[in-house]
C-alpha cells in the first residue's frame, strides 16, 4: 500500500490525456475483475458504448442494479442496450427478505417518512446488492461526474475506496453534460427517454421527479428531502452496508 497513491495518480495522469474510448482501453488492462455498475442514465450509457466501441467488454463487466422500483422507461432500456451493442448487463436485485422485513417496518413507502427510512431503503436496494456485484472485484468503474451536483465537484478520474478494497474510476469525471451528449449523438447511444422529459438524472421511480428550469442536475432526487448533498450512498464514504463488511484479502491494489 506504500505506493498506492503514486499508482493512482500515474493512472489519473495517463486517463486525463486520453479521450473516453482509450481511457476504457486503458482501465481495461488493469489487473484483476473490473465491475462498470450502470443505472442506464446518459452517462452510464455513453460509458457502455465506449466499452462496446473499445472492445473492452469481454474484460470489462456491467451490472446494473435492479431495485425494484425502478421506471418502465429504464427496464425497456436495459434490453434495448443489450440488443444494441450485443452484450449482457447482469441484474442485481435486492433481497426478498430485506423487502419483506423493511415493508413490514416502514411500509412500501416509508422512505418518504424520514431520512432513515430512505437510507434504509436505499440499503437494501441498492448497497447490499452493490456490495454482492462488487465482490472480488479490483477495479470499479462508474459514471460519476463533477457536475452533477456539488457533493461530486471534486471527484478525481480515479480514487482508492478503502471500506470496498479496490480501485474506483471514474472515466467521465471530467466531463460536462454538454460532451456527454455530443458523443451519444454522434453514436447514436440509446438514452432513456426521460431525459426528454425533464429528468436528467433517473433513479428509482418514487424517489425521482423533472427537474425545474435552473435547478441542478440531481435536484429531482428525493426532492423532498432538505440536505442539498443527499446521495443513496453507494458514492458516498463510510456507506457500504452493515451486512456485508469488506474482508481483507480484498485490500489489494490491482496492477497498472
Amino acid at each position: 500500500m506504500t505506493h498506492l497513491p503514486t499508482r493512482i495518480a500515474d493512472l489519473a495522469a495517463d486517463l486525463a490525456s486520453l479521450a473516453l474510448e482509450a481511457r476504457l482501453a486503458r482501465i481495461s488492462r488493469l489487473a484483476g475483475r473490473k465491475v462498470f455498475t450502470t443505472s442506464l442514465g446518459i452517462e452510464d450509457q455513453v460509458i457502455t458504448a465506449a466499452v462496446a466501441r473499445s472492445g473492452t467488454a469481454g474484460s470489462v463487466e456491467i451490472v446494473t442494479l435492479d431495485t425494484g422500483r425502478l421506471f418502465d422507461e429504464t427496464r425497456a432500456l436495459i434490453d434495448e442496450t443489450e440488443r444494441r451493442f450485443a452484450l449482457a448487463i447482469e441484474r442485481y436485485r435486492p433481497a426478498p427478505i430485506d423487502i419483506e422485513t423493511y415493508t413490514a417496518r416502514h411500509g412500501l413507502n416509508g422512505f418518504y417518512d424520514s431520512v432513515e427510512a430512505r437510507h434504509a431503503c436505499c440499503d437494501i436496494r441498492k448497497l447490499r446488492p452493490l456490495a454482492l456485484a462488487l465482490d472480488r472485484a479490483s477495479v470499479w468503474i462508474t459514471g460519476v461526474r463533477r457536475g452533477q451536483s456539488g457533493a461530486r465537484a471534486d471527484t478525481p478520474l480515479v480514487e482508492w475506496d478503502a471500506q470496498r478494497g479496490l480501485l474506483k474510476v471514474n472515466p467521465l469525471a471530467d466531463m460536462t453534460l454538454d460532451d456527454i451528449s455530443a458523443y451519444a449523438a454522434r453514436h447514436e447511444v440509446p438514452l432513456n427517454p426521460l431525459h426528454a422529459r425533464g429528468y436528467p438524472s433517473i433513479g428509482c421511480a418514487p424517489c425521482t421527479r423533472a427537474i425545474k428550469p435552473g435547478e441542478p442536475e440531481r435536484a429531482g432526487r428525493w426532492w423532498w428531502e432538505q440536505d442539498q448533498t443527499r446521495e443513496c450512498g453507494l458514492h458516498v464514504k463510510d456507506a457500504t452496508s452493515a451486512i456485508t463488511p469488506i474482508p481483507t484479502s480484498k485490500m489489494q491494489v490491482p496492477a497498472t
